[in-house]
């Protein structure tokens, strides 16, 4: 049986860079994603079921926080929740809040409520929650996202 030797085309230099390029950078991504879902794990995120977050929101004995960006939360948020968002947060954590901050926060988050955080797909939540805790909340990240939530049974805002 006689061998064949296959020659394989020529390549393309500029078009190979590209397809290293890409695939570089899709290796990239996929390990840090990957580094930042195992540094970060469960830890630090609310082991309630969202079945009795929703019950307990709906029987008012829990506050939903939506820490979103309002561009966000305008494109629509859960019916009864509430918008701090990140940015707010971390701005109260590096500057300082005021008392008038601090008193409009009160009146949207009674101290000794149980406060849950959700953001678009959980990784803003597990800040925001630390940051309502320094200010003294019982604040409690959801792993769930927005949509997730929706699709949990969460009714949508009309507004």
């Amino acid at each position: 049986m006689r061998k064949t030797k296959l020659n394989p085309p020529p390549l393309d230099p500029e078009n190979d860079r590209m397809t290293t390029l890409k695939a570089f950078c899709v290796g990239f991504a996929t390990l840090a994603t990957s580094l930042s879902a195992a540094a970060a794990g469960d830890e630090g995120y609310t082991d309630d079921p969202l079945d009795k977050v929703l019950a307990a929101m709906t029987s008012k004995k829990a506050i939903l926080v939506d820490v979103r960006e309002k561009r966000e939360w305008d494109r629509g948020h859960i019916k009864g929740a509430i918008l701090v968002p990140l940015s707010q947060i971390q701005e109260w954590e590096s500057k300082g809040i005021t008392e008038a901050e601090k008193a409009k926060l009160a009146k949207q988050l009674p101290k000794g409520s149980v406060i849950y955080c959700h953001c678009a797909a959980g990784a803003r939540a597990l800040p925001g929650g630390e940051g309502l805790k320094k200010l003294g909340y019982d604040a409690r990240p959801l792993r769930s996202g927005y949509r997730a939530l929706v699709e949990a049974g969460f009714p949508k805002s009309s507004q």
